[in-house]
């Protein structure tokens, strides 16, 4: 079986890291990856999946963090000059940038992997050390880049959908591959789930590239998400003549101030870790105008559900009566969300026996670092139904490529991986699934 893989490997490798450069150069953020997700769509038909996108797997009422129609029209129209597939643009105009594949062969479980696909406001480096630059294949969408890795993840599963399809025989069941968007900001799988999505679904994996380890490293079970709850909030007030009438004012200012200093004096709880942050505050047009208006960026993270929670609720208390103090009105706005969770031992145990039958991977562990991942929302719904869900690291840092230790991190304009890692991605997932099919 790993011979038959390799040889398929073998001959799609160069393809699978195409797809990475492309995706790479044409990076589309949260809701607006219309060109990505037509191009996956139309590739996934064209190996024999039966495709459905769009509002077919998304569900609009849980979508958030939604950019303005104007920007979604103006990436949509992008998108179809930057070479979009038109068989399925019409489909995810709007935003509904998801696509699922499915292939059924016979009866037996429904094995599903997850490949986010948005990348991020981040204008990308320009420096001739940085090999995106340097090869030509950086980004083109100015303040957009794919510093995360989704672009490798999204190739990846491109990679998988064509070593399984290649292998049809050998499954007895369903293979359903799933591409979400809006990962980033924890905007997107929520919608997704709501949907349907995995509500079929026995066995969930999903895998994030790290570079923080080396390619052939892996850690078969990341565990320890923050739950968080991501939101905006708007201050109403009244303006006035800061000298002449201030006390006909509503101050808006005063509100969301208020509101700042009372958020970080939140008592932390005794079950475990919190976080809390405003990492934006807008308020206010003159000096001598009293402010009427005011515009928070939040969010609130615990280590589990119940301790995000309650620092979501407190964080709302804070919020309704620091409104109330200064006479003003408040909207809240909800802007991403996700859930902790833990992937379960049996699946992570399938993942390190098929890796050591393998060959070529080392384990490493992954603790919790107070980050938080929308994935969670889809193995909650998984392991609710009685499946089971991991999500797996894959190591990725260009240490091994440039015989020294090279680690550039996410979410910053520097950030790159090894695309050597390509082949072990795809190789052990697909052997995992063919392991579960008990091929």
């Amino acid at each position: 079986m790993v011979n038959m893989v390799n040889e398929i490997l073998d001959r799609i490798e160069e393809r699978i890291i195409s797809y990475r450069r492309d995706f790479h150069r044409f990076p589309e953020s949260a809701w607006t990856e219309f060109r990505t997700a037509s191009l996956v769509a139309g590739r996934l038909k064209k190996l024999g999946y039966r495709v459905k996108a769009g509002r077919e797997v998304i569900n609009d009422e849980d979508r958030m963090g939604l950019p303005s129609q104007e920007v979604l029209r103006l990436n949509y129209i992008r998108a179809m000059e930057q070479g979009g597939d038109m068989d399925f643009m019409d489909e995810i105009k709007e935003g509904f940038t998801g696509v699922t594949g499915v292939l059924e062969h016979g009866k037996g479980p429904v094995v599903a992997f997850r490949f986010d696909m948005d990348a991020l406001d981040l204008v990308e480096s320009k420096s001739p050390e940085h090999r995106p630059f340097k090869e030509g294949f950086s980004s083109v969408n100015t303040g957009v880049m794919h510093a995360c890795g989704h672009d490798t993840h999204t190739a990846a599963g491109l990679g998988i959908a064509e070593v399984l399809m290649e292998m049809k025989d050998y499954i007895h069941g369903t293979v359903k591959l799933i591409f979400q968007p809006a990962e980033e900001g924890v905007r997107g799988a929520k919608s997704m789930v709501s949907a349907g999505v995995v509500d079929d679904v026995n066995y969930l994996i999903g895998h994030h590239v790290s570079s923080k380890w080396k390619t052939g490293e892996i850690a078969t079970a990341m565990s320890g998400y923050f739950a968080t709850q991501k939101f905006d909030a708007f201050f109403k007030g009244k303006s006035a003549h800061g000298g002449g009438r201030p006390e006909e004012g509503k101050n808006a200012l005063m509100a969301a101030a208020s509101s700042v200093l009372n958020l970080y004096a939140i008592p932390r709880h005794s079950k475990g870790a919190t976080r809390i942050n405003v990492g934006k505050l807008i308020a206010g047009t003159g000096r001598n105008i009293i402010c009427d208006r005011a515009h928070m960026v939040i969010e609130t993270r615990g280590i589990n559900d119940k301790v995000s929670d309650y620092m979501y609720e407190k964080a709302m208390q804070i919020l309704k009566a620091s409104t109330m103090m200064y006479g003003c009105e408040l909207e809240i706005k909800s802007m991403g969300s996700a859930r902790s969770a833990e992937s379960d031992k049996e699946l992570a145990e399938k993942v390190e026996k098929v890796a050591k039958e393998t060959g070529g991977f080392s384990f490493v562990s992954s603790a919790a670092e107070g980050g938080s991942e929308d994935f969670t929302y889809m193995m909650e719904r998984v392991q609710k139904n009685g499946g089971l869900a991991t999500n797996i690291g894959i190591g990725a840092n260009l240490s091994e490529a440039a015989g020294k230790e090279v680690i550039l991190l996410g979410h910053t304009p520097e950030f790159d991986i090894d695309e050597a890692s390509f082949k072990g991605t795809i190789k052990l997932l697909s052997l995992l699934a063919l392991d579960i099919f008990g091929s």
